[in-house]
């Protein structure tokens, strides 16, 4: 199972080393998914470390290296992400996940994200980061 991870999941994961959103690399590790980010979502990332908390990047640096680095979508993929109603900064997020093929897009931002969570779009359930941990685990369990 592909799980796309947005800016603000790695973000957190890199500030806080004993987040629970770092369960996402455990399960990685073991096989039992693929986190996948596009080069949008590392860039925004990697700005917001930057800005933020420099003394993190080696920590954000350690995460990508777990992560596989798919293509920006297609520029008709991302005229369909907003068509959804997402803002122009959030669209190719959405549409690097749909053309990755993820069964997931994990994203704590609620004011952008939320109404699209639970709902699949092209085949990615967008979910908050405690549901989407819930469904992978279930999955594994099956």
């Amino acid at each position: 199972m592909r799980v796309f991870l947005d800016a603000n999941i790695l973000f957190s994961a890199a500030l806080n080393t004993s987040s629970g959103l770092h369960a996402f690399f455990s399960l990685a590790a073991a096989g039992i998914c693929e986190l996948v980010a596009s080069p949008y979502a590392i860039d925004e990332a990697r700005r917001n470390i930057a800005r933020k908390r420099p003394t993190n990047a080696p920590a954000l640096e350690q995460l990508l290296a777990q992560i596989t680095v798919c293509r920006e979508a297609a520029s008709d993929t991302v005229q369909w992400a907003l068509s959804t109603g997402l803002p122009a900064k959030d669209a190719p997020i959405l549409a690097a996940a749909a053309q990755a093929q993820a069964g997931f897009l994990v994203t704590g931002d609620r004011a952008d994200f939320g109404f699209l969570y639970e709902r699949k779009l092209r085949g990615v359930e967008v979910l908050p980061p405690r549901i989407a941990l819930e469904r992978i685990v279930a999955a594994a369990g099956k």
